[in-house]
């Protein structure tokens, strides 16, 4: 099975880290994101990762080379100008062989505990060309609960609003492929259209989950996983 990982973001909110590496090579507990990532998809069948890369690449080619010492295989789709996340996944596919029916793709900064390979069965049971991982929307604030005479009752610490968000997490059919923009996002073209046809699926996740975007993320990151 295949993996293409989004990996060609500057990572601007994790300066210093970011200065001298591409986003998913900053750290959590002693080992890249990308690390964690590759780890956790070799463990649902992932053979190949295809990496879709751009900013300061050379720092994930230099870590990983072709793989073999992570028990997989790396590919590198490299933008020599910004494609947008869907047209990254586009050209990325030209890696793909065409016997390769289903495809995990990821943001290269999601780490999560859900298992991957019930998401694949749910995708699959579900006939979709599409399934994206929807993780709880966490509050930004405290919440003040109040009665019917706006007499304030309690204050809860942050929890999750009654909303989905998207987990940056994919399962695709290959024929996604040729529906994905050249240039642009998969969220603004082509996920619209497969939700209208009805082929585009949620699967929704309470475990862990975090996209490592600033230096509370890290932090909060290191926390959650062990050390290694």
């Amino acid at each position: 099975m295949y993996a293409l990982i989004l990996a060609g973001g500057k990572g601007e909110r994790l300066r210093p880290l970011t200065d001298t590496r591409a986003k998913p090579m900053a750290e959590v507990n002693g080992k890249p994101i990308m690390w964690h990532q590759v780890s956790k998809l070799k463990a649902a069948g992932v053979t190949d990762v295809v990496v879709l890369c751009g900013y300061k690449w050379e720092t994930i080619r230099d870590y990983f080379g072709d793989g073999s010492k992570f028990g997989v295989r790396m590919h590198y789709s490299k933008e020599e100008t910004p494609l947008g996340r869907g047209g990254a996944l586009r050209q990325g596919f030209q890696l793909v062989p065409s016997t390769e029916s289903t495809v995990i793709a990821c943001n290269g900064d999601v780490l999560t505990d859900e298992n991957l390979g019930a998401m694949i069965d749910a995708h699959k049971n579900n006939g979709a060309i599409a399934t994206v991982m929807l993780t709880p929307y966490p509050s930004a604030y405290g919440v003040v609960e109040t009665d019917d005479s706006s007499r304030i009752t309690a204050f809860r610490e942050k929890g999750n609003l009654p909303l989905w968000i998207n987990g940056g997490m994919y399962i695709f059919d290959a024929s996604i492929a040729p529906l994905l923009p050249e240039i642009g996002d998969h969220e603004d073209s082509t996920f619209p259209q497969l939700a209208a046809d009805g082929k585009l699926f949620s699967y929704k996740t309470t475990k862990f989950w975090k996209a490592v975007d600033n230096h509370k993320d890290l932090k909060e990151a290191q926390e959650h996983l062990p050390p290694l």
